[in-house]
């Protein structure tokens, strides 16, 4: 463990007070509009990551969504190296696609994006060589500028295996929020191992300078973890930091929310946190975010819903994302985003497409 400072969220958000009575997702109009494909040119398939851009700067638009791809076009898992960015009227381009050898094993792009106010762009690469759980590696961080461009790669200090990410954005400083699932997963052949982690990484950004890593803690440690013939992977899975610096952690095998309390400025593990909420309508949940009243939402693949929770673990709103395949929505859903002017952003694994519910 290195540690060179503490952070605190008092320095770029203001705490006020939340009000849970009206749960997020009622608010919303029951209806979910396609966005847009998020296939590019080369065929890239199982959109992953999504994240909004902030701030016009480069290549990158305000407003905007990016959209990693997790497989390649003949659909092997591991092995897909673009991102798409979508305008809100449905306008795509191709923000990136990456070959970097400095990446230990390769590139493929998992559910870790996020933007930095400052143009950079940090995804996640969790790679194969055949699409199988038998030849995934390591991986890194992949560090893009904003013309989509590799900068440099993060690897070793704990990444193993990054499957999703959230960030602080304190301009100067950024700390990502990282999860790891290949900690003896794949020698473990397809049984659970409890080794999962969370990572918190700290970024120091100089003008005119890749983020420099200054300073990585493992925050949460235990997790369930095991390799998988349709998903590659499974283990803890999405991130999304609370107001008050707890981080909450989709807990995918166990089908709980699990909270890390002090995320920002803990000095040790918080092992596999403590219990939200588990069960009821949250099955297999995969990509997190924290919605602007307060309360959770999980995108969970094992049932095709969104589901909001309060802080206290109480599950008030579910609202069907996905209901294709047996179990309806069955892995088909992974990354999500706030929308700037409401609503929520998610990808659709079974139809490759970014999705607008609101």
């Amino acid at each position: 463990m290195r540690v060179t400072g503490r952070f605190t969220l008092a320095a770029v958000v203001a705490v006020g007070v939340l009000a849970f009575a009206t749960p997020a997702l009622a608010a919303q109009a029951p209806s979910i509009s396609t966005v847009a494909s998020t296939v590019p040119g080369n065929g890239d398939l199982n959109p992953y990551g999504v994240a909004v851009v902030d701030r016009s700067q480069g290549a990158l638009v305000a407003g905007d969504v990016l959209v990693s791809n997790f497989n390649n076009s003949a659909n092997q898992q591991g092995i897909g190296t673009t991102i798409v960015q979508v305008a809100p009227d449905g306008t795509v381009s191709q923000f990136a696609q990456i070959s970097d050898p400095s990446c230990p094993g390769g590139v493929g792009l998992t559910t870790a994006l996020v933007v930095l106010r400052s143009g950079w762009v940090i995804v996640g690469s969790l790679p194969t060589t055949d699409g199988t759980s038998a030849t995934a590696q390591a991986g890194c961080l992949i560090v893009l500028n904003s013309h989509g461009q590799v900068a440099e790669t993060i690897s070793h200090h704990g990444i193993n295996g990054p499957w999703d990410m959230t960030a602080l954005d304190l301009g100067g400083v950024a700390e990502l929020f990282v999860t790891n699932v290949l900690n003896g997963t794949v020698g473990a052949g397809g049984q659970v191992v409890d080794r999962g982690t969370v990572l918190r990484l700290v970024l120091a950004i100089a003008p005119g300078h890749a983020p420099r890593l200054v300073a990585d803690t493992t925050i949460g440690s235990g997790f369930a973890e095991r390799t998988d013939p349709a998903a590659l992977v499974i283990g803890p899975t999405g991130v999304a930091l609370g107001r008050d610096g707890t981080l909450y952690v989709a807990d995918t095998l166990n089908n709980r929310i699990a909270a890390i309390g002090d995320a920002v400025s803990r000095c040790g593990s918080a092992g596999t946190g403590r219990t939200v909420s588990a069960g009821g309508a949250i099955v297999g949940p995969l990509g997190l975010a924290v919605a602007a009243n307060g309360n959770i939402l999980s995108a969970n693949g094992g049932n095709g819903n969104l589901v909001e929770t309060t802080p206290g673990g109480r599950q008030v709103a579910v609202t069907a994302l996905d209901t294709q395949g047996s179990p309806p929505g069955a892995g088909a859903l992974f990354g999500l985003a706030n929308a700037p002017h409401g609503g929520v952003y998610f990808v659709d694994d079974n139809t490759n497409t970014l999705n607008l519910l609101g």
